[in-house]
């Protein structure tokens, strides 16, 4: 027998986190926060990588540049920029103040960046055979450091990019 006024109702189990989880979640979310969010806000590593490839691309199409127009085509760098330059005439020995156009065909090419470490760097010279050379015109490989990635490496035989 039921004792009066009390009722056999059972109340079904709830579904759901408790308390406890519910702060522990934080807390793990909190320390998460505060270990990988630094590494992922200093992304001058991928600004670097990126500028790299910039470089890269920027010295590819200077070498297709020449071969193309038939005429040199020097690089120019900075301590933070690439800029190419295209001569007026072939054939010459050095490039003019002429600026290559960019792929659009429409504005200059250049490429600027903070983290370029290429100061000291010659011109190179992209002849029209696509070789590489110095100013004195002498077949050279060059390397081209950036920092925080790897370096850009211009076969002066071949004028191929790495």
């Amino acid at each position: 027998m039921k004792p009066a006024g009390r009722s056999c109702i059972r109340r079904p189990a709830t579904a759901g986190f408790t308390l406890a989880e519910l702060v522990m979640v934080l807390v793990l979310v909190g320390l998460l926060a505060v270990v990988a969010l630094p590494r992922f806000s200093g992304s001058s590593e991928f600004r670097n990588i990126a500028f790299r490839d910039e470089v890269a691309a920027a010295l590819r199409y200077a070498q297709k540049s020449a071969v193309s127009h038939r005429r040199l085509v020097c690089a120019v760098f900075t301590a933070n920029s690439v800029t190419l330059r295209i001569a007026a005439s072939n054939p010459a020995a050095a490039c003019g103040s002429a600026t290559l156009n960019g792929p659009d065909g429409k504005t200059a090419f250049a490429q600027a960046a903070s983290d370029l470490m290429a100061s000291g760097l010659p011109a190179l010279h992209f002849q029209p055979s696509g070789v590489v050379t110095s100013a004195d015109g002498v077949v050279t490989t060059h390397t081209i450091s950036i920092s925080g990635a790897s370096p850009v490496t211009v076969v002066g035989a071949t004028g191929h990019v790495e």
